[in-house]
């Protein structure tokens, strides 16, 4: 019996191999949120890949067309409609992906197998929710076309027996005739055992203790009640020493310290059982401290949303977007303190506002002084609630922790 060119055999398995993962991944990505990002882009990768062999599929039958069918009537029609349908799949199932992708709220850019830049189509966003329909529309389809295709195979191989099969195989082995559809049931198998682990919680759980967390942190992160301009959670200790104490004399302004080169901003947040950690490389602070009287402290920080990165191209690319920091409405995030109070030895507790995403927040953080004379070395932290923000409030962020940490480390010089 006359085969197909190995070009045509090779596509074949190739392009069926390919589709079988894809079809065994496509299911569970939308439900893994963040924890399926790196999945979610290797699904966009090989459906540009098996566009392209599909393209080349099509030459392959110009070149040298295919071979005539063994069998006519009703049966013969539906095998050249589901043939017909698979290649509109093949085609149409990427061009819907590359489209939604395209029309996404959060441009994600894509990047194949993480080496070739893939422009987004120039469609409107409004598409986004047609495009989103019919690739899932397709999906099924193929789904059903693949099972219609490999019964019709079964059906030649084991019922009619008459060796059409053998047409689409390299070589007349009953090796083969095993190994290439193994494969196919490998690429459904490694679909699935790729697939993140299931989150520790259920959704419901977590959106609870993400809730109670925000609540937390509100409380946290609330300055205490001030009376008469003295922090009311001191005011009696205060008030008891002031009576056995003489009033202490006011100081002079606090001196101004000069950011050093080379210092550190950087944030990281849990994420399924793995954390996602990064850093902004440009930020400015302006300072005034004397610390022997933190309370004269004033404290102002910006930083430049637009050089967030986590070291992840992919990533990088979603960070600027209405789903996370919104560069182009709000470009940079600030910090304000009047005042701070000691901690412990060399240690320093700030209450301040924090403004992201144009929201205003009370906001505590930390930090230590290590050194004397006219340089010293800061290092702190701080825990930020990311929902009062707007931060990470899409479908991509759902496995994200509720709270982000936020470090920093810095030398300044007393000017």
């Amino acid at each position: 019996m006359q085969r197909y060119s190995l070009a045509a055999i090779f596509l074949h398995w190739t392009i069926a191999i390919l589709l079988a993962f894809q079809i065994s991944v496509g299911w569970a990505l939308e439900g893994l949120g963040a924890r399926g990002f790196a999945l979610f882009q290797l699904h966009k990768s090989i459906g540009i890949t098996i566009l392209a062999l599909t393209l080349a599929r099509i030459a392959v039958r110009y070149w040298k067309p295919r071979l005539a069918p063994v069998e006519g009537g009703w049966q013969g029609a539906l095998a050249k409609t589901v043939h017909g349908g698979l290649y509109l799949f093949m085609i149409g199932a990427p061009l819907t992906g590359w489209a939604l992708v395209s029309t996404a709220k959060v441009k994600v850019p894509t990047l194949i197998f993480g080496l070739i830049p893939l422009p987004h189509l120039p469609l409107p966003m409004h598409g986004h929710e047609l495009a989103e329909g019919a690739h899932g529309l397709l999906a099924w389809i193929g789904v059903a076309l693949f099972l219609l295709h490999v019964a019709g195979a079964l059906r030649h191989h084991i019922l009619l027996r008459d060796g059409l099969i053998w047409r689409m195989m390299p070589a007349r082995s009953p090796v083969l005739i095993l190994l290439l559809p193994a494969l196919v049931l490998g690429g459904l198998a490694l679909g699935k055992a790729i697939l993140p682990a299931p989150a520790p919680k259920p959704a419901a759980e977590a959106a609870q203790l993400a809730v109670a967390g925000n609540v937390m942190e509100a409380v946290e992160n609330e300055p205490a009640p001030v009376e008469n301009g003295i922090d009311a959670t001191y005011s009696a200790a205060a008030g008891a020493d002031n009576a056995a104490q003489p009033e202490e004399k006011p100081v002079g302004p606090p001196p101004a310290w000069t950011i050093q080169p080379g210092g550190r901003v950087g944030f990281s947040v849990g994420n399924g059982g793995e954390t996602i950690s990064g850093s902004f490389s440009k930020w400015t602070a302006k300072i005034a401290m004397d610390p022997d009287h933190p309370q004269s402290a004033d404290i102002r920080v910006d930083i430049d949303l637009a050089s967030a990165s986590v070291g992840d191209a992919y990533k990088d690319g979603m960070l600027p977007g209405d789903e996370f920091f919104d560069v182009a409405a709000h470009p940079s995030a600030r910090f304000v303190a009047r005042g701070a109070e000691k901690a412990g030895a060399n240690s320093y507790r700030a209450s301040g506002t924090l403004t992201l995403k144009g929201v205003s927040r009370p906001q505590n953080i930390r930090f230590t002084l290590s050194g004397d004379g006219a340089t010293r070395k800061v290092a702190g932290s701080a825990t930020i609630a990311r929902a009062p923000f707007g931060v990470g409030n899409g479908a991509s962020s759902t496995g994200l922790d509720p709270k982000v940490s936020v470090d920093f480390s810095f030398s300044a010089t007393r000017q």
